[in-house]
Parts: structure tokens; sequence; C-alpha cells
């Protein structure tokens, strides 16, 4: 599986100024030496960094970037044109953690409200812990502070960024060097990813994050064939499936989510979380009550061998996400938002472009021997993915989620088919067979 990278843009501007007066920019390259907190040795201060950085703390973290994405699912609409999501919630959070650091009194209360409800004074401490953990050779996370020529903001947001973010400041010189630094940052999968910058632009703040995952089994190409995908009772669409006898899988039947429950496992601890209603259709406004990604995690049973098809997809994903950041009231950073932490002087948040991308195949570490893997009809339990479900892309350690998601067509252009067409059974329905947890064959 490869979930190829995610990016994140937000752009601030400055309100009806078209010229900075202050020429004496952040030359480029130029970078500040991080500087450690300052802590006592018997203060107070050192048991609440304590907390910051203990297990409890990262938990209360993880859970808050989780609610955060379950609220993006809900308030993100798909379109014929657009009918998955995919965003990472990793990467909001990593984001609008960064421009907290520059908000001051009820803008920066607004901020941290929804980055973390039950207000953690050491919230970025907490983070940075997680980041720290996470950072690994499958996992890539880069940021990058562009500020425009003569523009200059203060350093003690410059100092934290890169202290707490890793994020080093440069001059902002052309469309072309943004352009460039994001191919990069995403190892080549994203190119163009601005065609225009906005007017009266300050300071950009880019985040990308880049994942490409092994299956922990890797699924074998020779027994990939073309399938079937139920968009709902009257349509499906034709997808090519892959397929394994014996995949190693942890899996349950949620009766209070209505739903099947499949962890699919990866290389250097990460997940691949699957929720399939048994209704066919993806309601994650339902689902977001009920649903809870740590409980969840802890139910779920053993892995075990399950005969197992999964469509094989490549998606791409964009969105402003001011519309859905102003539903769940966090308006304010578009009109008049408090950044004086930032620099004095008017400032707004003027867009935030969020960009993904996933694809499933079967890339793994561990390929079974060619001559003795045989698709057959034994015993092991059937899962199917053959129709709408959300996912979340998981860190088995921080229990954070990568990415999240809500695929409702992998295949979004192919012809849509009326279902019986293509050989297909007319209804989908979970059989009572204990063996069986997804539709049938």
């Amino acid at each position: 599986m490869d979930l190829r990278l995610t990016l994140l843009l937000i752009c601030l501007c400055s309100q009806g100024v078209t010229k900075v007066e202050n020429e004496s920019a952040v030359p480029p390259g130029t970078t500040n030496t991080p500087e450690a907190p300052l802590i006592n040795g018997n203060s107070s201060e050192e048991k609440q960094y304590e907390v910051c950085l203990s297990v409890k703390g990262r938990e209360a973290i993880a859970a808050a970037i989780q609610k955060l994405g379950v609220q993006l699912l809900q308030n993100l609409e798909t379109t014929p044109e657009q009918p998955n999501v995919i965003i990472s919630p990793l990467s909001i959070s990593l984001a609008l953690s960064q421009l907290a650091l520059g908000a001051v009194n009820e803008t920066e209360k607004l901020l941290m409200y929804h980055l973390y409800e039950n207000t953690l004074s050491c919230y970025h401490e907490s983070l940075h812990s997680i980041l720290g953990k996470l950072r690994n050779s499958d996992l890539q996370i880069a940021t990058r502070i562009f500020l425009h020529q003569g523009f200059e903001p203060k350093q003690d947001f410059v100092r934290e960024s890169q202290r707490l973010y890793d994020s080093v400041p440069a001059v902002l010189e052309s469309l072309q060097q943004i352009n460039d630094w994001v191919e990069n940052a995403t190892k080549g999968k994203m190119t163009g990813f601005l065609s225009s910058l906005p007017p009266n632009l300050l300071l950009m703040l880019i985040n990308a994050v880049h994942f490409k995952g092994e299956w922990k089994a890797r699924f074998d190409p020779r027994f990939s064939s073309r399938g079937v995908f139920y968009l709902d009772d009257k349509h499906m669409v034709d997808v090519e499936v892959m397929e394994d006898a014996k995949h190693p899988l942890s899996l349950i039947t949620d009766n209070e989510l209505e739903a099947q429950v499949a962890r699919f496992p990866f290389q250097k601890s990460k997940s691949l979380l699957v929720v399939m209603p048994q209704s066919g259709q993806v309601n994650v406004s339902s689902l977001s009550a009920k649903l809870n990604i740590s409980d969840l995690y802890h139910r779920l049973p053993k892995e075990r061998a399950v005969q197992v098809k999964v469509p094989k997809f490549k998606l791409e994903y964009a969105q402003d996400l001011q519309e859905v950041f102003t539903k769940l009231g966090l308006g304010g950073m578009f009109s008049s938002p408090n950044l004086a932490g930032i620099a004095d002087g008017p400032l707004l948040v003027s867009s935030v472009m969020h960009k993904s991308c996933m694809e499933i195949n079967e890339e793994g570490a561990e390929a079974a021997a060619a001559t003795t893997v045989v698709i057959s009809r034994a015993s092991n339990p059937v899962f199917h993915l053959s129709q709408p479900f959300l996912f979340a892309l998981m860190d088995d350690m921080t229990q954070v989620p990568i990415f999240m998601g809500v695929i409702n067509n992998p295949n979004p252009g192919a012809p849509i088919l009326q279902r019986g067409e293509f050989g297909s059974k007319d209804k989908v329905v979970f059989p009572i067979d204990k063996n069986h947890v997804g539709p049938p064959k």
C-alpha cells in the first residue's frame, strides 16, 4: 500500500496592504538554533513537562487529532466529480498548531479549543514528542515557512516553529520555488501544486506528509483480477481486485456501528483500519457518535488468516478547507484573527489548501513463495472490501491517525454500471455463515 502524501498550505496575507515597508527580510537559508525549554530542577514546571512527554499526554493529543479528523469528515461534502474524501488529520493539526504559536488572546483560545478541548498548557511540547516517535523511513514530515521579501516575523515565532515543528524560514522568491519544495518534500509525487500566488501574500506555512508503507504480508499480483465495487443498491463500478487466501488480519463485526471492522497490518507499526457499514453507505455523522478508534484497537482480536479481497486504487483529493473550518467555528481566522505573535499589524488567513493522494496496490515486504500460494475457498474466514468504507491509516504506537477518509468509489473515472451487469448478484448481504465477514463473492 502506498499512501503517497498529503499537503497543507496556510497563506497569511496583509489586510489592504500591498507592500511591506520593512525590507530587512530574513535572508534565504537563514536558520535559528533551536532552544530547549528552560526548566528549573525542582519546579512545578518540571513536573508539568514530564506530563507533556508522558504516555498519558501523548494519548490525549492522539485522541484530539482523531476527533478533529472525524469532525472534518463529517463536514466535507462529496460530489459526483469528487466522491471520495482523503485527509490527513496529522498534517492539518500540525499546520494549525504552528499557526496557534503565533496567535494570541481569543484567536489562540479558539485554535487551541479545536485542537485540544481540555486545555493542555504544554500542548506543543506533547505534539513535538509525538512527532519524534512518528518519524521513520516510511513516514516523512516536512514543514517550511516562506516569507515575502521585506516581511520580518517575530523571532520568537520563528524560533519556536523551528524548535517544535522543524519549520525553517526561507524568503519567497518565486512560484517555482514553492512548487520545487513541494515536489521534493513529496518525493516527486506532487508537481505544479500552485498555479499562482495569492495577492498581498506575507507568509506561507506549508506542511507535507509522505507515507509509503509495506504490507506485513504482500498481495501476489498474479492473483489480482477484475471485479466490482458496489456503490449502492442499484449501481456498481468495475475495479481491479487484489486477493489473498491467507492474509493476516484482525476483524470483528461491531453491532453498535453495524459494520465490519478490519485491521490490515503494515511493517513498522502502522495499520490500515477499515470500517465497512453493512448498509453499504458511509454516514459519517451517524458513525461519529459511536466511533472510537482507540476502543476499536483494544477490542480487535489477534491476527488470523483470512481470505481477503481488496480493490486496487489510486485517488487524489484537493480541497480548500476555509468553508469547513468556518462550519466548525474557526471562521474568525479568515476575517479578523489576532496573530500578533507572528508580526505586528493586521494579518489574516487567506486560504487553507489541503491536497492528498492515496494508492493501494500489492506492494509489500513479505512475498509468499510463487509455487505454494493458491487461491482457494478453504475454511478461512472471508472479508471482501467491496462497498463504501471509512478508513484510518494509524500509527500503532501513538494511536495517531495519519490519514483518514471515506471511499465511496475507488474507480471514479470508470463508467457506472447497473447492478446485475458484469455477472454480479443483485444485492449485497452479510450471510449468517460465521466464517463470512463481508459481502459475497
